[in-house]
This record gives C-alpha cells, sequence and structure tokens, in this order.
C-alpha cells in the first residue's frame, strides 16, 4: 500500500496537477531566492526528503551554475523568454523554461496527492 501525499499548503510551492500528473510552480526571478534554490526546495517538498540533511544535492543531476547562467537576463539587461531545460533528479523529471514555469514529473511508482490544488 502507498502512503498518500497531502496536497502542498504553501501558495508558492508546487501544486500537483492531476490532469498532467505532474507537479507545477512559478519561479519568481524578481523573489529572494535562486532558480536552483526554489527548485530544490521544490523537489524536496514533493519527493519528501530534508535538504539539510544533505540528503540531496542538485549537483547530482544538473550543474546549478550553468542553470542559473541559463536563465539568468541577457547581457543587455533584458528577461529571457524561450527555451527550457530539462533534467533528471531524484528520479523525478524536471522542466525548467525560460518564462518561470517548473514542472516536476514523479516517478511512475511515487505516491500522489488525493486531490489536486
Amino acid at each position: 500500500m502507498q502512503a498518500e501525499i497531502p496536497p502542498s499548503d504553501e501558495s508558492h510551492g508546487p501544486q500537483y496537477d492531476r490532469t498532467n500528473d505532474r507537479y507545477a510552480f512559478q519561479y519568481d526571478a524578481d523573489g529572494s531566492a535562486t532558480i536552483t534554490t526554489t527548485i530544490v526546495h521544490a523537489l524536496a517538498t514533493v519527493a519528501d526528503i530534508d535538504v539539510s540533511q544533505g540528503e540531496f544535492s542538485l549537483y547530482d543531476s544538473v550543474d546549478p551554475d550553468a542553470l542559473e547562467r541559463i536563465f539568468s537576463p541577457k547581457t543587455d539587461g533584458t528577461r529571457r523568454t524561450g527555451g527550457h531545460v530539462a533534467f533528471t533528479a531524484l528520479d523525478h523529471e524536471i522542466y525548467v523554461h525560460a518564462n518561470g514555469d517548473v514542472f516536476i514529473y514523479p516517478p511512475a511508482e511515487a505516491p500522489r496527492p488525493t486531490s489536486s490544488h
């Protein structure tokens, strides 16, 4: 029997999208957190791990510095509007889009929330 994951109560955290079987959230480029920090915390929430205990390092899946550079503003200061990067971390597929959309697809055997937001 698989455990059920309760839906996220955080308004900015990943929300389960039952129709597309993925967790979705929007990265805020004007916020205080970097995109890699945001992804690590979202993945930790989805995969139910504690990042403060060193259970996961994004370096095991993708170069965080390169990820930051890919989505940083262009040299003229304008934001990037096209493109995405996909990688796998903790058996989850992660898609990061230039517009700030981030989607995390859980592995097939992972439990899903009982309701969607």
